[in-house]
């Protein structure tokens, strides 16, 4: 698909510049404080849920609307722990998965492939959703998770009733990622390369904690987390199948790395780049530092009632801890927008 490919061009990024994506919208407002380490999730459960034994966090009213949130690498559930508050106290139930590779998830069978294609992180959340009998929710997220839910709302609409994305349509096309970038834009993601080679996945394995405060400084070159903060997120990483499952992601993007013949009918339909038909809020932070497309690249692959909201004031990648109130603002408005619907 020409926008796909156009979109990915887009992906050019300047360590430790400002990454003005978009223009000022009339939803922009200012981040709040850094949130601090001392504001924690209640209890973790488990419930397997296709594959997987997932540890997650179950919050707010049971009975009420469903909404689910899921992070990105290298981060953790802890980035929508202010944001979950927000979304009980207006009644919501909120859902907060750690992917597989992550916290307490675990896969039930050693035989089981460290997958982490697309599909089969999307998967994952409808086997949730599954698990604890949601037939609906309202899913926001940013990263791997804003990916797998772009994929559960262009594949299973009638699973998702409203959709919240960071850096906004992030579905893949493994035959797009074989074209190569502008030196710019291949520089940005260094990494993927790095995780190409045994040398990275060894040095990974090393020095995960290192690598991921590197990473969360570079694509959040304004955000002043503490170490505590870090810290809580990064025990995260210490999950015996997260080296496994990040290598192959970054592998699979590129065509390096086989995926599962179970989710090829889906990858087929992902690589045409689907239309999102529910209604949608995409979002960006006027400081992301970390790979990511223009808004125009991507505003016409949301068909239904969209919008676009810049969040200004340094805020960087992981726009949900670093803003909460206005990921929550978010959520809430096109939850609130498909309800009246």
């Amino acid at each position: 698909m020409p926008l796909v490919a156009n979109a990915r061009r887009r992906f050019i990024h300047k360590v430790g510049a400002l990454a003005g994506a978009a223009t000022m919208s009339p939803f922009a407002v200012t981040r709040a404080m850094s949130p601090s380490a001392g504001v924690t999730f209640g209890p973790l459960r488990q419930v397997r849920a296709g594959a997987l034994d997932i540890g997650y966090i179950d919050a707010g009213p049971i009975d009420g609307q469903v909404i689910i949130l899921l992070h990105g690498w290298p981060y953790d559930i802890h980035a929508f722990v202010e944001v979950t508050p927000l979304l009980t106290e207006a009644g919501y139930r909120v859902v907060v998965p750690h992917l597989r590779g992550y916290g307490t998830t675990r896969f039930l069978s050693d035989d089981t492939a460290r997958n982490a294609q697309q599909a089969a992180l999307g998967m994952d959340v409808v086997a949730l959703m599954d698990a604890l009998k949601v037939q609906t929710a309202v899913i926001g997220g940013f990263d791997w998770g804003a990916r797998a839910a772009n994929v559960v709302a262009a594949l299973w609409p009638e699973r998702c009733k409203a959709l919240v994305s960071v850096s906004g349509y992030l579905i893949g096309n493994q035959e797009v990622n074989k074209s190569p970038l502008p030196p710019t834009a291949e520089l940005a993601w260094w990494y993927q390369f790095y995780f190409a080679t045994e040398r990275g996945r060894v040095g990974y394995e090393r020095n995960r904690r290192d690598f991921a405060k590197l990473i969360w400084q570079m694509a959040s070159p304004r955000w002043r987390f503490d170490d505590a903060t870090f810290d809580r997120s990064a025990a995260s990483l210490d999950n015996p199948d997260h080296v496994a499952i990040v290598i192959h992601n970054y592998r699979w993007r590129l065509g390096l790395a086989n995926g599962e013949a179970q989710y090829d009918d889906l990858e087929q339909r992902l690589a045409s780049a689907p239309v999102v038909s529910v209604p949608t809020i995409t979002m960006e932070g006027d400081a992301n530092g970390a790979p990511h497309p223009e808004p125009t690249a991507y505003a016409k692959m949301f068909s239904g009632s969209y919008s676009h909201r810049l969040i200004s004031g340094g805020v960087g990648h992981n726009l949900p801890q670093e803003a909460p109130k206005a990921f929550a603002d978010a959520v809430l408005s096109v939850a609130r927008q498909e309800q009246r619907r």
